[in-house]
This record gives structure tokens, C-alpha cells and sequence, in this order.
């Protein structure tokens, strides 16, 4: 028993890191293969105007704070009323956290809030997934408005992957997929629906309606404009930081001169894309989409690779101190709580 028990955590740590990890290096060695790597340094070093990437990283923070109040407003809608200074806490950690282990820092900010204002774990899960889901949605209607824009950009990008999205045709067109989601709705309607007095499944329809409550309220709470009104200034925020970040080079700002804002909106739209893909902070998947992006428009892989990596890199630098920042002032918070 013991075995089979340490048998399946090996197995959950390696989907959960290894296999993360092990995507991230691959990538980051397709990254840098035929790239002169003093090439991109003297690129860096002698053309880079970094005043425009100290914006870029103000402007980055500045969408944190954004995410930290739109979730404040979900919430809020539950009964559970965060400090505006925890709330920008959980966003900070989230994002350092799934530097060193990712998708954990969904998980960490999710017991962050429900431990410190003693609430419900699977409520306050249900309604971090929503707004992960209002992400999704965001993502797709931006690609297909910028499908619109630019469809010739979007199909070499889809051509270069094709294998992986013939795979996923394949499975969404499959209908054993359908007919298992359909068996797992109705199983799922059917324990929910058993009356029973059984402690262990009374506990377990608790936790899913939680779950759901924390999912759902994104359709029934209050303040539903102010959220969408933020959600609007978020992803304004993400695409402002790259935007800025064209400015900080002389080529990039020659493709916006001959291109104009297609260039980073394109680019834009193939990085959101790339953090799908499980990698630790999204270090190889973002850099080889931008890359990518780039090269559509005529860019050599060694300056566009200078962009990539120096972006992400400060991106990750602002990351780290900003963890550095919160779990502080947790420690701090909580010490001043123990002294009260």
C-alpha cells in the first residue's frame, strides 16, 4: 500500500515539475541553437535603450494590481472581504511561486486567501478558476480579432505547428471525447443528486458545490461592469508592456515605423498563446514564440532573440522581486498578528 501510495506522488511530482522543467530546457535549447550568444549580448549592450524596458517592467506591475482588485471583486461577491494589501500579496506570490514550480501558485494563493480570511478552500479555488477562464476566453477573442488582422501571420504560425494542431483536431473531433465528458456530466449529476448520510460523500458534494459557488459567482455578483472594466485595463496592460518594449531597439521600432501595430499585437497574441504550455514562468515557450513572431516580419533570429530574452529576463527579474517583496511582508504581517 505504501508503495503504490509513493509510487503515484513520484508520478504527480513529475507532471507537476520534471516534465515542466524538462520542456522549458528543451525549448530554451531550440531557443539559443544558431544564435551567436556574444552576438545577442553586443546587441543588448550597445542598442538597447533601457528606459523603455523600465517602463515596460513599471507598467507590468501595474497589471498585477489590476489582477489583484478584479479578483477582489469575485471575491467580494462570495462573502469574503480581502485586504486591498493581501489581495496584491496573493498576485505577487502567484507569479514568483510558478517561477520555481509551475501552476503551484494558482494553489499557493488560492490557501493564501482561504487560510487568512478563513474561508472555504474550494470556494475561494472555484473563483481563482474563473477568473483563469475569463483569461481563456480573453486570449481567444484577441486571436481571433487579430486573425482578422493579420490571418497570413496567424496560419504560418499554425503551419509551423502542425503536427501538434492536427493532434488536437483529431481529439476535439474524436467522439469518444464527447461521449466520455458527456458520461462524466451525468455521473457527476448523479452523486450530487444521492441523498445519503454517508460522511465521507456528504463532505465531497460540500466541497464541489463550494467549488462551483466560487466558480459561478463571476455570472451573478455584483460590480460585474467594474470587473469587466478592469479586465479590459488588465490585458490593456499586458499588451502596453510589450508595445513599450518595441521602442527599446532600433530594429523593432524600424517594424513598427514599416508596420505599424499589427507587428506587436501579432506577436502579442502568439506569446499569450505560448503560456499555455507548461514551462516555469513560461521561459522557452514565450521567447521562441516572440521569436517567431518576429521573424514573420522579416527579423533575424539573432536580434530577435536579443528582444525575447532581455524582455523575459527583466519580466523574471521584476518576478523575483516582487516575491521577494510579498513573502516579507507576509512574514511581516503575520509577525505583527502574533505580537496583537
Amino acid at each position: 500500500m505504501d508503495t503504490t501510495v509513493k509510487k503515484r506522488s513520484y508520478m504527480r511530482d513529475l507532471v507537476k515539475y520534471i516534465i515542466p522543467l524538462i520542456i522549458s530546457i528543451g525549448l530554451c535549447y531550440l531557443l539559443f541553437t544558431g544564435i551567436d550568444f556574444n552576438e545577442m549580448i553586443s546587441i543588448i549592450r550597445d542598442q538597447c535603450d533601457f528606459r523603455w524596458i523600465g517602463l515596460a517592467m513599471a507598467i507590468s506591475v501595474l497589471s498585477h494590481v489590476v489582477r489583484a482588485f478584479r479578483w477582489g471583486i469575485q471575491l467580494d461577491a462570495l462573502g469574503i472581504d480581502v485586504p486591498a494589501r493581501a489581495l496584491i500579496y496573493s498576485i505577487f506570490g502567484t507569479y514568483a511561486v510558478n517561477l520555481v514550480f509551475p501552476r503551484l501558485g494558482e494553489v499557493w494563493r488560492t490557501g493564501y486567501i482561504a487560510q487568512r480570511q478563513n474561508a472555504p478552500f474550494t470556494t475561494v479555488f472555484g473563483s481563482m478558476v474563473a477568473d483563469r477562464l475569463a483569461d481563456t476566453v480573453t486570449v481567444l477573442l484577441l486571436t481571433a480579432f487579430t486573425f482578422l488582422l493579420a490571418s497570413k501571420a496567424i496560419l504560418s504560425f499554425i503551419s509551423e505547428n502542425g503536427e501538434s494542431y492536427a493532434a488536437i483536431a483529431r481529439l476535439l473531433s474524436s467522439p469518444w471525447l464527447w461521449c466520455s465528458l458527456a458520461a462524466a456530466v451525468g455521473a457527476l449529476w448523479f452523486f450530487m443528486a444521492r441523498k445519503t448520510e454517508n460522511k465521507t460523500i456528504v463532505k465531497i458534494q460540500n466541497a464541489v458545490k463550494e467549488l462551483w459557488q466560487g466558480f459561478a459567482v463571476i455570472i451573478t455578483m455584483p460590480g460585474k461592469g467594474r470587473w469587466l472594466l478592469l479586465t479590459v485595463a488588465l490585458w490593456g496592460c499586458y499588451f502596453t508592456q510589450l508595445y513599450v518594449c518595441f521602442y527599446a531597439f532600433p530594429f523593432t521600432r524600424a517594424l513598427l515605423d514599416q508596420y505599424g501595430i499589427i507587428v506587436p499585437l501579432v506577436t502579442f497574441v502568439l506569446s499569450s498563446i505560448s503560456m499555455g504550455v507548461p514551462s516555469n514562468g513560461g521561459i522557452g515557450p514565450w521567447q521562441w514564440a516572440v521569436i517567431f513572431g518576429l521573424g514573420i516580419y522579416g527579423l533575424a533570429k539573432a536580434p530577435a532573440g536579443a528582444f525575447a530574452n532581455l524582455v523575459l529576463g527583466c519580466t523574471t527579474l521584476t518576478l523575483i522581486l516582487l516575491g521577494i517583496y510579498t513573502f516579507a511582508g507576509i512574514a511581516l504581517d503575520k509577525k505583527r498578528s502574533n505580537k496583537k
